[in-house]
């Protein structure tokens, strides 16, 4: 559990970082575990399971559950918790991807912004290798308009972009080591630059919720119930993987993933194959 001065600096700053939830040796086995899937099927970023992993990866379903990550979720969302998305946020040493200054509640369509992500990172966050920055207070202003921008080296859906460059001396770098996460509100804008390190720049995103949130820009959406109870069932349960990229896991990834797409994408006419 967090304790009362975190959860302070988290309500007040909108984020809260560094937090250790791994030792480096288990860090290390789950970026092998990752690895070894690109060793065979290419890098992750390109295939259709850098979001919503945890549908695949038996490991990344263990991860969104951890007790250590699940503890400092729950003393701000409370005791019932689902996990609404996974996403890799990797950057290759000299690719030149970044992240565009944004409020990750844009295009969600979740019925309040009482959404909490755990940044996890598999290898060293820093400011050679690109790492978040956050603007400190900005979860307090109101949902911002963003301009799409379908940049290629973006890594957000849509490479969106709300203003925030009139002020960059007001972001706060957020370096993690390994087995270390941030967590951050929805509303938070915060961005990256491209990794300039000799190192791969490893990110899993948790996206976390509590069960009484609902989805009202789609016909259907899906989540899992990670902690406590669910009595509200607005969301369709997601299956735990009993193995890893199995073919009852693939199907399961494809129905999740495509719902999710169509709410990302609404009014673009893009969208994507899973």
């Amino acid at each position: 559990m967090l304790s009362p001065e975190q959860l302070n600096k988290y309500l007040t700053d909108g984020f809260l970082s560094p937090v250790p939830v791994l030792s480096s040796f288990e860090a290390g086995r789950y970026r092998s575990s990752l690895e070894e899937f690109e060793d065979v099927h290419g890098l992750v970023m390109k295939t259709a399971f850098r979001n919503k992993p945890h549908l695949v990866f038996t490991w990344v379903n263990e991860l969104m559950r951890h007790p250590n990550i699940l503890g400092a979720v729950e003393t701000i969302l409370g005791p019932n918790i689902l996990v609404w998305g996974t996403n890799f946020f990797i950057k290759e040493p000299g690719d030149e991807t970044f992240i565009s200054w944004h409020q990750d509640s844009t295009y969600w369509g979740l019925s309040t912004p009482d959404v909490v992500t755990a940044w996890l990172a598999l290898s060293p966050s820093n400011i050679r290798s690109g790492a978040m920055k956050m603007i400190p207070g900005s979860h307090l202003v109101d949902q911002l308009p963003h301009k799409d921008t379908f940049e290629e080296k973006n890594l957000l859906t849509r490479g969106q972009v709300v203003d925030w460059s009139s002020q960059p001396e007001a972001s706060q770098l957020l370096e993690l080591n390994p087995g270390e996460i941030s967590l951050h509100h929805v509303r938070t804008v915060h961005g990256s630059e491209p990794n300039l390190s000799t190192d791969r720049r490893i990110g899993l995103a948790i996206r976390y919720i509590p069960t009484h949130l609902r989805q009202i820009s789609g016909e259907r959406d899906y989540a899992t119930l990670v902690k406590g109870e669910d009595d509200f069932d607005h969301f369709i349960q997601e299956p735990i993987p009993e193995e890893t990229m199995g073919s009852d896991e693939i199907e399961a990834h494809k129905l999740s993933a495509s719902e999710s797409f169509k709410i990302l994408y609404r009014g673009t006419g893009r969208g994507v194959e899973v």
